[in-house]
């Protein structure tokens, strides 16, 4: 046990540090595990498997009645801490990460039953302050959690064909099964401290099974497909940039996020040199002839990849043109959308960016690069024969790097997608 923080807490954050995404330990990190669960909570969360699980395993993990775990699962559910997916008819529980995950759910809504005050303030101080959980979430490796969905009103007549629906946010919202509405946790964060711009609050979507759970909470409301591209397009409209989970099926959520407020912007622009997030294929163009340096695109750029630079071409004068980062731009359109001189394009990337196939797929590939991949595998630690596999690929993973890119390769492609694609829990 360490700096006073109760065994409760401790062995909850273990548990959340099997994950991929996981929390670091930090001053901030206790007291908002505190207000999200009570101790008993704490223990019972702590014995939960990465994996989806029924209630009846709830109950057996936990020696406690079918109908007492039902009920605990229930309230942590109805507070956005656990996710309960229809699977057949089945209710499948699954405990996700903190972010993204349970620390959102508990900024999107309006709640009594908690202080969003001092949790937004706690939240900030841990992840604006410290740093040390954006920078491990968006930075290490070489996968990502979430990428840019381009403004689909300036992709380009001749390169539309090679826009695949998934890169859409319009074929994410018409595909979804079921559509969530929520607050944008972000900007609900900064508005308790006074930080938050004018953007909207409530245009945050979620979508699939992740949305069904969070509707059928009351942490998100129901949104049909019209409109789901309405709130599109007006966060088309504030200059919003989509961001949404890095992959190609059943994609679980997009963020309308602005450059001042949302996570994923902020990191990117803090940890720009290290790429936290995946682009979309397009990437802003300057036609250096026709710029006036009116600063429009400046002043819109999310993640500041455009300045004004002085006009050499105007020997004499104080000129200035906008130039454009290239190794910073995310791909967003949103300076293409705002350039009254019609000056920016958005071109494709020389190389594509790969999108992983579904959730299962990005989180083996973060938990092979952060090594978390025997905890993600082999989950049931009662069974001897997988405490001897979670050994193995302990080892694997501690490999040199040369070796261990060889073994990362592998799992990385046909295999692993074609392992995942046949799973029950899609």
């Amino acid at each position: 046990m360490a700096h006073g923080i109760s065994l409760h807490y401790t062995r909850l954050i273990k548990r959340l540090n099997r994950f991929p995404q996981y929390a670091p330990p930090g001053k901030h990190l206790y007291p908002i595990l505190r207000m999200l669960f009570s101790e008993k909570e704490a223990d019972y969360v702590s014995l939960l498997p990465i994996k989806p699980f029924t209630s009846k395993a709830a109950s057996r993990i936990w020696k406690i009645s079918l109908r007492e775990t039902k009920q605990i699962l229930n309230s942590l559910a109805d507070r956005g801490i656990l996710l309960d997916i229809d699977l057949y008819g089945e209710a499948v529980y699954v405990l996700p990460p903190p972010m993204a995950g349970f620390f959102e759910f508990s900024m999107m809504r309006i709640r009594q039953d908690i202080d969003q005050k001092a949790l937004a303030e706690l939240f900030y101080q841990y992840l604006n302050v410290e740093e040390v959980f954006i920078k491990e979430l968006f930075s290490i490796g070489q996968a990502r959690l979430g990428r840019v969905f381009i403004n689909e009103s300036v992709i380009p007549d001749e390169h539309a064909v090679h826009v695949l629906d998934y890169e859409k946010a319009s074929s994410v919202i018409q595909d979804a099964s079921h559509i969530s509405v929520s607050l944008c946790y972000c900007r609900h964060k900064m508005a308790h401290l006074n930080r938050a711009c004018k953007a909207p609050l409530d245009i945050c979507m979620t979508f699939n099974s992740v949305a069904a759970s969070l509707i059928k909470h009351g942490i998100g409301r129901a949104a049909c497909v019209s409109e789901g591209l309405d709130l599109l397009q007006k966060a088309y409209d504030y200059n919003l940039v989509q961001f949404g989970e890095n992959i190609r099926e059943q994609v679980h959520f997009i963020c309308n996020c602005c450059g001042c407020c949302c996570e994923a912007m902020l990191a990117a622009k803090r940890f720009a040199s290290s790429r936290p997030i995946y682009t979309s294929n397009f990437i802003a163009r300057m036609d250096s002839q026709t710029c006036t340096g009116c600063g429009q695109c400046v002043a819109v750029c999310p993640i500041n990849a455009i300045e004004l630079v002085p006009d050499t071409a105007s020997e004499g004068t104080k000129k200035q043109k906008a130039q454009i980062h290239p190794d910073v731009c995310l791909g967003c359109g949103v300076c293409a959308r705002n350039c009254k001189t019609k000056s920016i394009s958005m071109d494709l990337r020389k190389a594509r960016v790969v999108t992983p196939l579904n959730t299962i797929h990005n989180s083996m590939i973060m938990a092979i690069e952060r090594g978390k991949l025997h905890h993600f595998i082999f989950d049931n630690q009662a069974l001897f024969s997988h405490r001897i596999m979670a050994a193995i690929l302990g080892i694997i993973i501690n490999l040199p790097p040369i070796k261990q890119t060889l073994v990362q390769e592998q799992v990385k492609s046909r295999y692993l997608e074609y392992l995942i694609s046949k799973s029950k829990y899609r």
